[in-house]
């Protein structure tokens, strides 16, 4: 299993990060209503109309929280209210902050399953981050590879255990939608057209991209725990010099 990552608190403090290094904050999203009122103060219209357009209550309150967690963050960053932060969007969907807002060019990327979200945040490079709740059992992880893993990936994910295809699977999958959210192409860039490593205890790594293969020496890639339920995947453009991770409270929404 990926070893559990120690996060530090972040009512006390958090840094800045600086060049070469990423800091990455998770939030518990199961929250009771107070707190989700003070979340959606802090959201835009738009935001505030997207969360109406949720079906189901638990799906709405995971967004609220998230999308407050996200503002509240980046405004600490840019040194501006959590309202104020504007966004606007790449061709495949992956927000940044407006240039007018953000001279010190801050990068992020947010990611949230059931009820754990985390956000990456570095400067002036791409990075991508993916979490996933693992305490569900698939049904078929093969047949899952199958579909989504590349030639070479399938080939080893086939030679993995029963007891550990579920964590190989998820390992894997963190690792590839890490990547993906990173480089900003969505699914328009094919899964099979890279391989990472996923083997349980294998260091994370980006091991190989096509058709461009000096692609997989630009990216870094780590393997973190966001709790007993939780692992997540980070890539990052260029080396990872140091990571921080801190737990965010959204309860400090209602101060």
């Amino acid at each position: 299993m990926t070893a559990l990552q120690k996060w530090s608190d972040a009512r006390q403090a958090f840094v800045l990060p600086e060049l070469g290094d990423v800091v990455l904050f998770r939030a518990e999203l199961l929250q009771p209503e107070n707190t989700l009122q003070h979340a959606k103060l802090l959201l835009s219209n738009d935001e505030v109309q997207r969360a109406k357009r949720f079906r189901f209550a638990p799906h709405r309150r995971r967004f609220l929280v998230a999308r407050a967690m996200l503002r509240t963050i980046l405004a600490h960053y840019l040194r501006i209210g959590a309202k104020e932060v504007r966004f606007e969007y790449q061709q495949h969907g992956k927000p940044k902050i407006v240039d007018s807002q953000n001279p010190s060019e801050v990068t992020f990327n947010l990611s949230h399953s059931r009820e754990m979200a985390v956000l990456a945040v570095a400067l002036q490079r791409q990075l991508g981050v993916d979490v996933e709740f693992i305490k569900r059992p698939l049904t078929d992880p093969g047949r899952l590879a199958r579909r989504f893993f590349s030639e070479q990936e399938k080939a080893q994910f086939s030679q993995v255990s029963e007891s550990q295809k579920n964590e190989a699977f998820f390992n894997c999958w963190t690792r590839k939608e890490a990547f993906i959210k990173a480089i900003g192409e969505g699914l328009t860039h094919p899964l099979r057209n890279f391989d990472v490593s996923f083997l349980p205890g294998e260091q994370a790594a980006l091991l190989s991209t096509r058709p461009d293969a000096s692609q997989a020496q630009q990216w870094s890639m780590h393997a973190f725990s966001a709790g007993t339920e939780y692992i997540g995947a980070l890539a990052v453009q260029g080396p990872l010099c140091q990571l921080h991770c801190y737990q965010w409270h959204p309860e400090e929404l209602c101060k």
